[in-house]
């Protein structure tokens, strides 16, 4: 049956009638005239692979309204003369169209025409910040549209009417949202971890998300780069703490809620559990709204979100696939996935220490009040107070605090982060649970509230606690806000939870507590009491129709019975598997390297080996640093990478395909290794030409602008490479190792013979081209530098592996924390915090401070300190020196 909503034929469907773009019918014409690519912006490049076509990327700057420039890139595959649909990719806020450019080339070769592009004061166009507004960025899209709609590659349903979906995440999650509904042409969408109703999102229940809203502002550069009345609104809401209705209208009118009964194609709503700037309710308001249209929609909630935690990347992008597949190419046997999946976490995979994921899934979306169960509570009338300037705040979710993993994704694991100051909040317990409890959906309470101020501002959240209140988790680190006004004389307060995915085990109990403050909202500064008591029960939605998939069966199940076969076979296919390249393992297709029980021999000995039985893998965007002392084995192990010298035992995998001499992956593999040869008498940029020339390589696959601008020569290109200085030098050679852009750039001892400030440049490059995406492995001696550079390590000794891990696991000590702050901290500051109870000494550092803990202090509560004394904290972490750290890993012998 095909699910396809009809589309009207024949005339060219342009905007909604009724929608008045900005100017005349005349101006109009002129702004899609001028769509057109301006003179000299256009360029072509393309992507090689080993198996799979090439991805070809034109780079045009758009004209849009009102004089402002979009940066875009378009990118295809296969044969030009197909048609094929469309794809518009967004980016996020704060990104560009450079953060989507890897899934972009992923759907081209998947048979889509993709165009993404850098938003209104994002990235390299132009224009002021509207947060999606309808007569800016949105109407943006609509001229998008119409250029795919003259491109000869593009599948068109009518003139001028292009098949095409949009997608994007946060940000770009709205605009594909509202593309849909302000211009019929868009045929199917798949927004991620974004917003139905901004206002709802950045005030809920009447209550200013100071946290979030402040990162909003600074990630989009400043006040300044917003629209003027967008700048006026938040300077006036952040100076009163409290949103105003005209605040209030003006975020309404630029969200897909005011136009939701417009959206009316497929929609796949993918949105973030540990996310408290778009929680769940932000997807569940709207999958229904589009479904009540008639729309197929289908509900994934992921692992991560805007707090952190695992987003799932290759799963989610594999998903919109298969939902363009199944309604942009119109194949019907395109695998969608079910109409609800929920990703939940069951413990810690004992190999490597991450949260192991589970899908759960039904055949219809539950909603978040499915299958709801009362669960009594108990508590007296209880007083607290709203102290004066609202301070000190509880602290649920830190944004930009959580790292990767996230402070959300910590309470999944069942760790309490959260805090809440005594006399400040109200407390109600239920009974120890009998059985184990899966809450899916919002918790329901009423509650009697009264105010001696008259208003009042509360955060309800639901704890989950331990045997004997030992530990108390707050499930995704979320808390509802509520304003409740005129409440001197009393009233009754019917409190929605926010909507979680949590399992309370037996012997557990539940507690709904009401904080008066919150570190991530504004609360009144005026002091005031506040006395609340229980109306009812608590009552939690379980989506019984909800199933957790079977965890998957060990693997000696299924090839113990075949294994007596297969060893047969295997002896017979020997010699031959030997002499024959390993096929490509597709599992192993988006990673950069994979190294299994390497070991290589030294000549003429059958027992002492360079390297023996050596394991690690690299992922992308990883800058991993490869240490060890003289004879650890580092350059033997980077020489059989590269394919110039063969292991004794073991495999390389570089992208799924096995590393031996000549392999064609290799083309995927840059390196810097011995340090490059330079004809003195020519300048940089003809020493790149003429290097490139040889390899025999088409010149529009060098890439040679882009690589020239991530190693930042400049004008010095044009000289004679006599003039240069060493750090020149070494920068030219890192280009010339980056031309093609190398998906694996390899660099063995990149800042040798550098002084300080060239070493902070070359460890600038590293950063900055990793930052697309792509790889760097870094052998260095140099280990102040590694530990400021790198993101990973291997550590190696004696040709064998020490450790492997991120720099922040190898380095970090637990009793010595490196707090980053947004400023620096004035000595009395650092003083009080030297002194505070649990801390054993404080020190200011680059960028923070040092703190070392004495026994019995915690990191908990020195955030909380930190916060009562007012020292702007960006980052907390471990810290110990990585020459620390490494000394102790090879036991002093370097």
């Amino acid at each position: 049956m095909d699910l396809r909503l009809p589309r009207p034929r024949g005339p060219r469907r342009g905007p909604l009638p009724g929608r008045t773009w900005p100017g005349t019918r005349g101006r109009f014409a002129a702004a899609a005239a001028a769509l057109a690519v301006l003179a000299g912006a256009g360029t072509w490049t393309a992507v090689a692979s080993d198996d799979a076509p090439a991805v070809h990327r034109a780079d045009r700057v758009m004209a849009m309204s009102g004089g402002v420039r979009v940066d875009t890139s378009y990118f295809t595959a296969g044969p030009p003369s197909h048609r094929r649909p469309a794809v518009l990719l967004a980016h996020g806020f704060g990104g560009s169209k450079a953060d989507v450019r890897d899934e972009a080339e992923r759907l081209a070769r998947d048979g889509y025409a993709v165009l993404t592009w850098s938003a209104r004061g994002f990235g390299r166009s132009t224009g002021t910040i509207g947060l999606n507004d309808p007569d800016a960025e949105v109407a943006d899209v609509s001229r998008l549209i119409d250029w795919l709609a003259r491109r000869p590659e593009v599948r068109l349903d009518a003139d001028g009417d292009p098949r095409v979906g949009v997608t994007g995440a946060s940000y770009g999650g709205a605009v594909s949202l509202l593309a849909a509904a302000y211009d019929r042409r868009v045929d199917a969408i798949a927004p991620a971890v974004t917003y139905w109703n901004l206002a709802d999102a950045l005030f809920p229940n009447g209550v200013f998300k100071k946290l979030w809203a402040g990162v909003f502002v600074n990630t989009g550069g400043g006040c300044d780069r917003f629209q003027p009345r967008l700048c006026a609104m938040y300077n006036r809401v952040a100076e009163s703490g409290k949103p105003d209705e005209a605040a209030t209208r003006m975020l309404q009118e630029r969200s897909p809620s005011a136009v939701g009964d417009r959206i009316k194609v497929p929609t796949l709503v993918v949105q973030g559990q540990s996310d408290s700037l778009f929680p769940l309710g932000q997807a569940d308001a709207t999958a229904r709204a589009i479904r009540a249209n008639g729309a197929p929609v289908d509900v994934d909630w992921i692992s991560g979100g805007h707090d952190g935690g695992d987003m799932e990347t290759g799963r989610v992008e594999s998903r919109v696939a298969a939902w363009f597949d199944r309604y942009l190419k119109d194949d019907k046997g395109a695998d969608t996935g079910p109409a609800f999946r929920v990703t939940r976490t069951g413990g810690i995979d004992s190999t490597d220490g991450a949260a192991q994921l589970r899908g759960a899934s039904a055949d219809t979306y539950p909603g978040l009040t499915d299958g709801r169960r009362a669960v009594p509570l108990s508590g007296r009338e209880q007083r607290f107070d709203n102290p004066a300037g609202g301070g000190p705040p509880a602290i649920s979710a830190l944004p930009g605090l959580g790292g990767s993993g996230g402070l959300a994704q910590l309470s999944s694991l069942g760790v309490g982060v959260s805090l809440d100051f005594p006399g400040q909040y109200a407390h109600f317990d239920s009974p120890v649970l009998r059985d184990d409890l899966r809450i899916t959906g919002t918790p329901t309470a009423t509650v009697h509230v009264t105010s001696s101020a008259g208003d009042a501002v509360l955060f309800a959240k639901v704890y989950d606690v331990g045997p004997g209140g030992r530990q108390q988790v707050l499930p995704s680190q979320l808390v509802t806000p509520l304003r409740v006004e005129g409440a001197r004389t009393g009233k009754d307060v019917t409190v929605t939870l926010p909507a979680v995915d949590h399992e309370v085990q037996k012997g557990h109990r539940l507690r709904l507590v009401l904080a008066s403050t919150d570190l991530g909202y504004a609360s009144p500064s005026a002091p005031a009491t506040y006395t609340v008591s229980l109306k009812g029960d608590l009552t939690v939605p379980t989506a019984p129709g909800v199933e957790t998939a079977a965890a998957p069966l060990p693997s000696w199940v299924w090839w113990l019975p075949l294994a007596g076969a297969l060893a047969a076979l295997a002896l017979l296919l020997t010699a031959r598997r030997r002499t024959a390249p390993a096929a490509p393992d597709p599992d192993l297709a988006e990673v950069p390297l994979q190294i299994t029980g390497l070991s290589k021999r030294y000549a003429g000995s059958a027992d002492r080996y360079a390297v023996r039985d050596l394991s690690f893998r690299v992922e992308k965007g990883q800058v991993l640093g490869l240490l060890g002392p003289n004879g650890a084995g580092k350059t033997t192990t980077l020489r059989m990478l590269m394919g110039l010298i063969g292991p004794d035992d073991g495999e390389i995998r570089v992208f799924g395909h096995a590393i031996r001499p000549g392999a064609p992956v290799l083309s995927r593999v840059g390196a810097f290794v011995e340090g490059a040869g330079f004809l003195p008498h020519l300048s940089g940029r003809e020493n790149l030409e003429l290097y490139w020339r040889a390899t025999g390589r088409p010149p529009e696959d060098a890439h040679l602008e882009e690589a020239l601008e991530i190693a930042g020569l400049g004008d010095a290109l044009a000289r004679a490479v006599r003039t240069y200085s060493q750090g020149m030098r070494q920068r030219l050679a890192i280009a010339q190792a980056m031309l093609g852009l190398p998906d694996l750039l390899i660099l063995d001892e990149p800042t040798n013979g550098l002084d300080p400030p060239q070493i902070r440049e070359m460890r600038e490059v590293m950063i900055r081209y990793a930052a697309a995406g792509r790889t760097v492995i870094v052998s260095s001696h140099l280990l102040a530098e590694v530990e400021q550079s790198c993101t990973h390590l291997v550590v190696m000794d004696r040709g064998r592996l020490v450790q492997a891990g991120p720099v922040s696991e190898i380095v970090g000590s637990g009793d010595t924390l490196l707090v980053g702050t947004g400023s620096p901290v004035d000595e009395p500051v650092v003083e009080k915090v030297g002194a505070l109870p649990g801390v054993a000494s404080a020190v200011a550092t680059e960028g923070g401070l040092l703190v070392r803990l004495a026994p019995g202090g915690s990191a908990e509560r020195l955030v909380v300190e930190l916060v009562r004394l007012e020292v702007p904290v960006a980052s907390m972490g471990p810290h110990r020196r990585l020459e620390d750290a490494f000394l102790t890993l090879i036991g002093g012998s370097a």
